[in-house]
C-alpha cells in the first residue's frame, strides 16, 4: 500500500506542477516578456480560466501526503517552515494581481498588481525549485551537531536559509546553497518556457511570435543549468546508483527526458502548436521521474551517518487507513477529474477576447 499511494502522491504533484506550472511560467512571461499592454492582457487571457483549478492538485497533493505520509507531512512542513510559509504569501500575492489588475482602469493601480503577479510568479518558481533541490539533497535530520542528535524526534530537523559554506555537501545544509539556486534556476527557465508555449498554443497574434525568438536563448541557459546540477546531483550521497543497474528499465526515464528537451527547442519552429508544450510538459514529468526513482524507496535524504532517511515505509500511516483511503481519493480525484475535462473543453482552442477572465 506505501507503494501505490507514493505513486498516487508523485502523480498529484506532477499533475500540479505541469498544470499550474504554465501558469508561473505565463506569470514570469508577463514580467519580463510582454511590453505592451495587449500583450500582458494576451497572458492573462491564456490562463485566465484555468489557473485557480489548477491550484486544486496541490491541496488534493497536500491532502494525500496528510493522510498517507504524515510523519513525512509533520518532520518538512516543521523543517521548511519559513519557506512554506514564503511561499504562501506569494501565492496570496499572485492571486491578488490576477483579481485585482483590472478592478479600477488607472495605471497607478493597474501596474502594481501586474508587477505583483509577475514577481510572485517568479519566485514561486524559483522557491518550488529550491525545495525540490533541498528534497534530492537531503536535510540535517534530528538536527546533528558533533555526532549528537538536537531533537528528541529524529525525524524533526531545522534547516537555516544558507550556512557558511553555501554548499550542497556539508552535512548540515542550509535550504540555498549553489545546488538548490542551480535547481531553483532549472524550474524557473523550464516553467518559462512551459507558459510560453502555453501561450502559443492558447492564443495567437504577433505576440506568438515574439515568445518563439525567446525559446533559443532560454533554452541554452536551461541546458547549461540542468548539466551543472546533474553533475552535483550524481556526486551527492542521496543518489542511488544501484537502481538504475538493477532496473535498466529506468534509463528510459533520462532517455526520455532528454529526447523532450530536444523537443522543446525544436517545436518553436513548427507549426503545430501542441508539440511545444506537449514537449515541455513530458520533459517535467521525465525530469522529476528520473530525479524519484534515484532517490526510491528515500523520500527525504538525511545528510548525516546517525538519523536514518525518511522513506516511504518508515513516514506511513498505518495499512487499514492507507486502504480506507484509497476509497475517498478515488471518489475526490472522479470529481477533479471532472472538473477538470469541463474547463478545458469549455475553453477548448484559442482564446480570443471573448474569454477575457476580466
Amino acid at each position: 500500500m506505501e507503494l501505490t499511494w507514493y505513486i498516487i502522491l508523485c502523480f498529484m504533484l506532477v499533475m500540479y506542477i505541469v498544470l499550474d506550472g504554465f501558469d508561473f511560467g505565463a506569470g514570469i512571461i508577463h514580467l519580463f516578456f510582454a511590453k505592451t499592454e495587449e500583450e500582458k492582457k494576451q497572458v492573462m487571457r491564456a490562463i485566465g480560466p484555468f489557473w485557480d483549478g489548477n491550484e486544486v492538485w496541490l491541496i488534493a497533493a497536500g491532502g494525500v501526503l496528510f493522510a498517507a505520509f504524515p510523519t513525512l507531512y509533520a518532520s518538512a512542513f516543521s523543517g521548511f517552515y519559513l519557506p512554506l510559509i514564503m511561499i504562501l504569501w506569494f501565492f496570496i500575492f499572485r492571486a491578488l494581481g490576477i483579481e485585482f489588475t483590472y478592478l479600477i482602469n488607472h495605471e497607478l493601480w493597474i501596474k502594481p498588481w501586474q508587477k505583483g503577479f509577475g514577481i510572485s510568479s517568479l519566485l514561486l518558481s524559483l522557491f518550488f525549485g529550491v525545495a525540490f533541490g533541498n528534497i534530492i539533497r537531503g536535510v540535517n535530520l534530528g538536527g546533528v551537531e558533533d555526532g549528537l542528535t538536537q531533537f528528541n524526534n529524529h525525524y524533526s530537523f531545522f534547516t537555516p536559509l544558507w550556512d557558511e559554506s553555501f554548499s550542497p555537501f556539508a552535512e548540515r545544509p542550509g535550504v540555498i546553497d549553489w545546488f538548490t539556486i542551480t535547481i531553483g534556476l532549472v524550474a524557473v527557465l523550464t516553467l518559462t518556457i512551459h507558459g510560453a508555449y502555453w501561450i502559443i498554443l492558447k492564443t495567437e497574434g504577433d505576440f506568438v511570435e515574439k515568445l518563439k525568438s525567446k525559446i533559443l536563448p532560454l533554452w541554452i541557459v536551461l541546458v547549461i543549468c540542468i548539466t551543472i546540477s546533474l553533475i552535483a546531483f550524481v556526486a551527492l550521497k542521496s543518489f542511488n546508483h544501484e537502481i538504475f543497474s538493477q532496473h535498466p528499465s529506468m534509463y528510459l526515464l533520462p532517455f526520455i527526458a532528454f529526447l523532450s528537451l530536444l523537443g522543446m527547442l525544436f517545436a518553436k519552429n513548427s507549426n503545430k502548436t501542441w508539440l511545444g508544450f506537449t514537449s515541455s510538459t513530458i520533459f517535467i514529468i521525465s525530469g522529476i521521474g528520473s530525479a524519484v526513482a534515484s532517490l526510491f524507496p528515500v523520500i527525504i535524504p538525511s545528510t548525516n551517518s546517525i538519523v536514518d532517511h525518511l522513506t516511504i515505509y518508515n513516514t506511513s500511516a498505518e495499512t487499514y487507513g492507507l486502504e480506507v483511503g484509497i476509497i475517498w481519493w478515488v471518489i475526490a480525484f472522479a470529481l477533479v477529474l471532472v472538473y477538470f475535462i469541463f474547463v478545458h473543453t469549455v475553453y477548448k482552442g484559442k482564446l480570443t477576447e471573448k474569454h477575457d477572465h476580466h
